[in-house]
């Protein structure tokens, strides 16, 4: 990712803000207000002592300590002002950042969640972003104002004192220079830990999800392990993170405070000999500590500010990824009746990661509207590699999809997919409702037509047993749900969805006999007057299906019905021998 300079990620993040003028110009403006208060309230005090204290003016000193009050006053509606507005913009902008990496992601190719770990990712969009707002609602704010009250503190130290200011700005470039240092190792530090506590995330997720097989093999201890191994290597890098923002700020505090010594010695000789008052003294020394205060507190903050930097690019880094799936320019738009006719011509595909060996090569092949095709074959044939071009997680590396005679790549693929229903061997059950997950296909759906495909899915007889019906909740990734449940509700998550063309992969494979009478009759009457492809494992399924084609090593071998296959196709033949007879004594 192209950066411009150490916080050029941050550079690249402030965008976000951009937006929210008004509530960023009314915390600067509240930042100012408060730095230049907290300044004059130091001349308050030089008042109160020379005109007060060493004058002996009691009415000097009760309007020096009534201006003193206005002025404190005047200091809280500021910092009221400054720390609403300031953590305001923090909250909404780390909320945009978070809305604009989650939309990005869910529209990038699905290939790139093959190469990246969801946990991580996770991690990116939950710890990076709260790091963020923590910088962008609080550290951000103390540099500004550190920063404003250390411009201010050097302007009126050299009005009150030029002589004393030049001790105090000739340790500046001594303080500056650990800052550098030092910020460039926490900078470092803090991205490896970032990504060594995204481990740590990916991994809770991965154990908590498979939860059943690691009890099921006693996987615990390892996993105890292994878990540990990931947070220990975290806490190793977190503590070179924290050694080194902790030298950072000492070297700081001695320098500023040795050079805060030298000037209170030299003032002190000034107000011994009379050339100084002891108000302007007091006031120098204020001053000086404030803009030793503000040093030390960007120092920190600094630190801060790196940690952000590195948060920020793990961040800038999935907003930057590019989709290799996206819609033309002026994409080709789809007639209002689709018929649902498919044509491979020529299609060939390679995943980037098997080298030059072809998942599928040069397969021809028509699917007329309304017909049912089955793909049969051993494993690693293409047959679920063609689905995922059939639905363009992929574009082939030669031939091409037709779409009733139109080129699937110049479609916008969300218009390409809403003809297309996916009815998988394990469906997708999310989190929440079942009515929410039947209506997962298409939003706007009414309840009516919620039940209405339910009952066409011979599901509803098995929702209205639940405690709350259509209410209830599946729990995650519908555990609270059989396989046969589950595979009846995708089936009416189709039939609501209402699609020109089915893609099934053998949806009843792992189930019971029961379940798999009740989910093939769902399945029948879904694929009426639709266009149907199948992958089927077993071939007792596809045996009333229109034709059945026949793939190996991704070449298109044969097509015809399960008769002429047999007698055409040596694979198939083969393949029907091995599921269709049985050895003497054995049961089915």
């Amino acid at each position: 990712m192209a950066s411009s300079g150490r916080f050029g990620s941050l550079l690249q993040a402030a965008r976000f803000v951009l937006p929210y003028r008004r509530p960023l110009l009314a915390a600067l403006t509240a930042l100012l207000f408060t730095a230049a208060v907290t300044l004059l309230l130091v001349q308050y005090v030089r008042v109160i002592i020379d005109a007060g204290f060493a004058a002996g003016s009691s009415q000097a000193l009760g309007g020096a300590v009534g201006g003193f009050i206005l002025v404190a006053v005047l200091q809280a509606l500021g910092t009221f002002a400054r720390f609403y507005w300031v953590s305001w913009l923090g909250e909404r902008v780390t909320a945009d950042i978070r809305k604009a990496v989650f939309s990005h992601l869910l529209y990038l190719h699905p290939e790139y969640f093959e190469e990246n770990v969801s946990g991580e990712i996770q991690s990116r969009i939950t710890t990076d972003t709260t790091l963020l707002q923590t910088v962008i609602g609080s550290s951000a704010s103390i540099a500004l104002r550190n920063a404003l009250l250390l411009i201010g503190g050097v302007i009126f130290l050299i009005i009150t004192n030029p002589r004393l200011s030049a001790i105090v700005l000739a340790c500046i470039p001594l303080i500056i220079v650990p800052v550098l240092y030092f910020g460039r190792r926490v900078r470092a530090f803090s991205r490896r830990t970032q990504d060594r506590i995204a481990n740590v995330g990916a991994y809770v997720g991965e154990s908590l999800q498979q939860i059943r097989t690691v009890q099921a093999y006693n996987h615990q201890q390892e996993d105890e392990r292994q878990f540990s191994h990931h947070v220990e290597n975290a806490f190793a890098m977190a503590k070179s993170q924290i050694l080194a923002r902790s030298l950072m700020i000492a070297m700081v505090l001695i320098l500023v405070f040795s050079a805060l010594a030298a000037m209170i010695w030299v003032g002190g000789q000034d107000v011994i000999s009379g050339r100084m008052s002891a108000g302007e003294l007091t006031a120098f020394v204020i001053y000086a500590v404030i803009v030793a205060t503000a040093v030390g507190a960007i120092s920190q903050v600094i630190g801060d500010l790196q940690r952000a930097a590195g948060a920020t690019e793990r961040l800038m880094e999935l907003l930057g990824a590019e989709s290799l799936i996206v819609a033309p320019a002026r994409p080709a738009q789809l007639p209002a009746d689709v018929r649902g006719e498919l044509r491979l011509e020529g299609l060939s595909f390679a995943y980037s990661t098997q080298g030059e060996q072809r998942a599928l090569d040069s397969i021809d092949l028509l699917v007329p509207e309304g017909s049912s095709l089955a793909l049969v074959g051993p494993s690693g044939a293409g047959k679920s590699t063609l689905f995922d071009l059939l639905l363009r997680f992929h574009d082939p590396l030669s031939g091409r999809i037709l779409l009733d005679g139109m080129d699937i790549r110049q479609l916008d693929p969300l218009a390409l997919r809403e003809q297309f229903a996916l009815v998988s061997q394990n469906p997708a059950i999310f989190t929440g409702t079942v009515a929410e997950n039947i209506r997962y296909g298409r939003p706007e759906a009414d309840d009516a037509a919620i039940r209405a495909a339910a009952e066409a899915a011979y599901a509803s007889e098995f929702i209205e047993r639940l405690p709350d019906g259509y209410d209830s909740h599946m729990g995650e990734a519908g555990v609270r749900l059989s396989g046969g449940q589950k595979q009846r509700l995708a089936i009416a998550r189709a039939i609501l969805k209402d699609p020109r063309i089915l893609l099934l992969d053998e949806a009843t494979s792992a189930l019971d006999a029961e379940s798999e009478n009740k989910v093939q009759l769902a399945l029948e009457r879904l694929m009426q007057d639709r266009t149907t492809l199948i992958i089927a494992h077993r071939l007792a399924t596809v045996r009333n299906v229109d034709r059945i084609a026949v793939l190996e090593a991704g070449r298109l071998v044969d097509v015809g019905s399960h008769q002429s296959l047999q007698e055409s196709s040596a694979l198939y033949a083969r393949l029907a021998e091995l599921q269709f007879s049985k050895p003497d004594g054995a049961s089915e």
